[in-house]
């Protein structure tokens, strides 16, 4: 079932939830069980990060550098049908422009609907870590928007090259990112906005926003976004911190802000148990307020652990 059918079903807030690819050489084991312990809160679907190729230089017998690419959490097909077969929920993979040509996202979108998969978030993705900005691969896309229309695409029936024969029309629904705090390469939220808008027009059915503290912040993204014309559902992202390096890495990061009483409380903190305390607490006041204002969803960012997510997720649905 596609994800926005999911939504105008509802009785009441969803939970749902993002898991992580296991490192390369680790078995499936790995992802079932950091689901296995979420799965008593009825998710309708699970979303699947997807990580582009890194490199990494190996010297050689003549002493000279060899440019290598490599995986490290390869699988995220793979592991999309592994969860429908076990669990008998949806999965959504995410699928991004960096490290593919279009050609390359085709077949991938071929692999999926072959395999039942009709959901799928669109997502550019980041620079890898040995660029300063993001590059596309030649013959791949620069933008997100260009990979919805690849897809919408798909959904008519056009494929890339006209002698594919039977061609049949894709039912993909398509989501896409958004940012409350805006995102970092944008100018301004007036101009971040205008790039969402962008998206949705050319075929995005809903939106996942990036983690967020501040629950004001959401909800006057909902405003703006309402007054910008973008009418799709919007499911807010939250992420736990439950370590004392998420103080620094998650800002610096996702570029975004902590609100002053949170970032009090975790500036106490000694140990990664205080800071887990501190950090589920706060992202169960969060769930609460958001279940209470009617939000569709609550998509949770599990970055594959999955004991601070049951305890919110106790207290919130």
């Amino acid at each position: 079932m596609k994800v926005t059918d999911h939504l105008k079903k509802r009785k009441h807030t969803l939970f749902s939830f993002e898991i992580l690819p296991p490192l390369k050489g680790k078995g499936i084991d790995a992802i079932f069980e950091g689901i296995d312990p979420l799965m008593e809160f009825n998710p309708p679907f699970i979303n699947v990060t997807y990580h582009r190729e890194e490199y990494m230089y190996k010297k050689q017998a003549d002493n000279l550098l060899k440019k290598v690419s490599i995986r490290k959490r390869p699988g995220t097909v793979g592991i999309c049908a592994a969860i429908i077969n076990r669990y008998h929920v949806d999965a959504v993979p995410h699928l991004i422009c960096g490290g593919f040509t279009r050609d390359e996202t085709e077949n991938a979108l071929i692999d999926l609907q072959f395999l039942g998969i009709d959901n799928v978030l669109a997502l550019r993705g980041d620079p890898i870590k040995t660029e300063r900005s993001f590059v596309p691969e030649k013959n791949g896309h620069q933008y997100a928007v260009e990979l919805i229309e690849q897809i919408v695409r798909m959904n008519k029936g056009i494929y890339l090259h006209e002698e594919i024969e039977n061609k049949e029309h894709a039912q993909f629904c398509i989501g896409a990112a958004g940012y409350p705090e805006k995102h970092y390469e944008s100018m301004n939220m007036k101009t971040d906005l205008k790039h969402l808008k962008t998206k949705v027009d050319a075929g995005a059915e809903y939106v996942t926003t990036q983690m967020f503290f501040d629950n004001k912040k959401y909800f006057i993204f909902l405003e703006h976004c309402k007054a910008a014309g973008i009418n799709v559902p919007i499911i807010p992202g939250l992420k736990p911190i439950t370590k004392l390096r998420h103080i620094a890495f998650l800002p610096k990061t996702f570029f975004i802000d902590l609100p002053d009483d949170l970032a009090d409380g975790l500036m106490a903190c000694k140990t990664d148990a205080e800071v887990e305390k501190v950090g589920v607490e706060w992202t169960i006041r969060q769930s609460q307020e958001l279940v209470e204002a009617g939000a569709p969803c609550i998509h949770y960012y599990t970055m594959g652990k999955s004991d601070a997510v049951k305890q919110i997720a106790k207290e919130a649905f």
